[in-house]
């Protein structure tokens, strides 16, 4: 009986994400089914200033190294403040190519026509041609490349849906599709998300109180925007929503389903049930409090679900711990439905289970990382007449190749002791 309940749930969860998929219009583009990135890729981000911001890009770098951590995969950041899809094609050979790109994303837009005020069919044919351009020569260099439509700005989301900016976008997109490339429309599913945040400012008379997905201009995300475009691309790209999943029967001491996982060591107790759980993959987990920003972009419902189940339990309130660390306090009937344990914690001021660690973890060094690409750059572009040139830009990429090793051996799953113990009986 519990075997065929798990299963439903499983059904009803694969077709949730199917559903999901069909409702977001983004298209992976790659005959592989699963994510997009695979070992031995370089993927280089390809855009203007918003790419150039090295937000949403930093959440990409920091999904696949939790959820693949043995996948070599190797980021690069081309983004460059004010530019467009034309003006791009001028510095493939340097910024993209001459890194090993293997995949590609392409995200212009709003720069193409003016922020608006170039909205005409001389900017868009120019628009148009650039996307051409980079769609053909990263073909002849076999790199898989991904047209994505621009973020959104800061305006009515139903006016900007029928808006010259979108269905300009739409139609590189359309360009994409006949070419053999792929596409990820970016603006339609960062738009359910500025939906959910219009709602939840109506009626709010305290702008500063209101929550927005841009900085002050409009036009440039803030942390919120540069997440759920993050979140946008990472499901364009045919990012997982499943983690891993277990579903014990405490009395009678069995693994019920195992998927993404193994389960060992597992053991009745008096008062509740112990095992070991060992991990392929792990959450997403992007530091203290921003499981606040969760209410509005889906990321437990559709990259991070990290199951456990536990049937047999006697009726009452039951506490979990992973590897000591206390994780929350559940319904004996809840978990026997399951709950997601990614971000769970008992204090939200630390992190809860050990993935979550080591997630806030690899994100620290991922932003090291970025900072120091960010120093490397200023360094090529505006001290490169330094007579220690060579040996400073062969110790920058020592260091990136030293703190992309350690990266990928924090991400790296390892046996959890899971404890499940009664703490108040249901009369």
């Amino acid at each position: 009986m519990s075997r065929s309940r798990w299963s439903w749930r499983t059904l009803l969860a694969l077709i949730g994400s199917v559903w999901l998929l069909l409702a977001l219009p983004c298209h992976a583009g790659d005959t592989d089914p699963g994510f997009a990135l695979k070992d031995g890729d370089t993927m280089v981000f390809l855009g203007d200033s918003i790419t150039a911001a090295r937000g949403y890009t930093k959440i990409v770098e920091l999904y696949t190294l939790m959820r693949h951590p043995e996948a070599r995969v190797r980021f690069w950041n081309a983004g460059k403040g004010g530019d467009t899809a034309a003006g791009a094609v001028d510095r493939l050979d340097k910024d993209v190519f001459a890194h090993g790109a293997t995949v590609v994303t392409v995200a212009f837009g709003i720069n193409d026509i003016g922020w608006g005020t170039k909205a005409d069919q001389e900017h868009k044919d120019k628009y148009l041609a650039g996307i051409r351009r980079i769609i053909t020569e990263c073909q002849k260099h076999h790199a898989r490349v991904y047209i994505c439509s621009p973020a959104v700005l800061h305006e009515d989301p139903e006016q900007a849906e029928n808006g010259y900016l979108q269905k300009m976008a739409d139609e590189g997109m359309a360009l994409a599709k006949s070419l053999g490339a792929g596409t990820i429309d970016i603006s339609r599913a960062m738009r359910e998300v500025q939906r959910k945040v219009v709602a939840a400012n109506t009626g709010e008379t305290n702008a500063a109180k209101l929550t927005r997905l841009h900085v002050e201009d409009g036009v440039h995300l803030n942390d919120l925007g540069q997440l759920t475009m993050a979140w946008a691309m990472l499901k364009g790209l045919g990012a997982e929503a499943d983690v891993s999943a277990a579903d014990v029967d405490a009395a009678a001491e069995k693994v019920i389903w195992a998927d993404g996982c193994k389960i060992t060591n597992l053991k009745k107790l008096a008062d509740g049930v112990t095992f070991v759980r060992k991990d392929a993959g792990l959450p997403l987990n992007l530091g203290i409090l921003s499981g606040l920003q969760y209410r509005f972009v889906p990321v437990p419902e559709t990259l991070n679900r990290y199951q456990l189940a536990v049937q047999g339990l006697a009726a009452g309130r039951y506490t979990v711990r992973a590897e000591g660390r206390l994780l929350g306090t559940y319904d004996a009937r809840q978990l026997a439905e399951g709950v997601n344990i990614s971000s769970a914690t008992a204090d939200g001021w630390v992190p809860g289970g050990p993935w979550d660690a080591q997630s806030d973890a690899v994100k620290e060094v991922v932003d090291a990382r970025d900072k120091l690409w960010m120093g490397g750059q200023v360094r090529s572009q505006y001290n490169d007449a330094n007579p220690h040139a060579a040996a400073l830009a062969k110790d920058f990429t020592r260091l990136d190749s030293e703190l992309t090793g350690l990266a990928r051996s924090q991400a790296r799953p390892y046996p959890y002791r899971f404890e499940v113990r009664l703490t108040q009986k249901t009369p």
